[in-house]
């Protein structure tokens, strides 16, 4: 299967898929053929987007769509779009998601520790602080962006918010609602 490109009138370019004998035939269609089926509309891609494959980039701090852009420009600051493939990344919605994740995941990582070292060796109170505070804070932070990507590649695998190809945008999604 041979993709070809068109230029429409608003300058998009859209990746036409040719089908191939394996779609007459029925076969699984191929790394390659899945690949081909994702094509732009407008800044969005459209096609199979595969769930694993997508969490996986997320975590690693790349694009879900291509996984060679990087996901952030900054420490949390999602990219509104991807440099290498030009996905629409502004749409994600992650907002207080990453933080309750990752305080449920490191703290129950913490609070084992502690208690198994409370347990075992008896240490004094001061010694704890001093241990697992420090501890805290930097596997919080290390862990909070990879949540994050996960979070936003989810919610790109599953077409959640604006990132469906077909979402139509409402007065709503640019405006917020006047305060009371």
């Amino acid at each position: 299967a041979l993709p070809t490109e068109a230029k429409p009138a608003g300058g998009v370019t859209l990746a036409v898929r040719v089908l191939s004998t394996a779609d007459n035939c029925g076969l699984s269609p191929s790394a390659s053929e899945r690949k081909m089926r994702m094509s732009q509309h407008a800044d969005r891609s459209t096609g199979e987007r595969p769930l694993q494959q997508s969490l996986l980039r997320g975590t690693m701090l790349k694009c879900p769509a291509c996984g060679v852009g990087s996901l952030f420009t900054r420490y949390l600051k999602v990219s509104d779009q991807c440099s290498h493939c030009g996905e629409a990344l502004h749409h994600h919605r992650a907002d207080d998601a990453p933080a309750y994740f990752t305080i449920v995941i490191i703290g129950h990582v913490i609070v084992s520790l502690v208690l198994t070292v409370e347990m075992a060796f008896r240490p004094p109170l001061w010694l704890h602080a001093a241990v697992w505070l420090p501890l805290t804070i930097v596997l919080a932070l290390a862990a909070l962006a990879p949540i994050k990507g996960f979070l936003v590649s989810l919610q790109w695998a599953l077409l959640m918010h604006g990132f469906d190809p077909d979402h139509k945008e409402e007065l709503g999604d640019r405006l917020a609602p006047p305060s009371a």
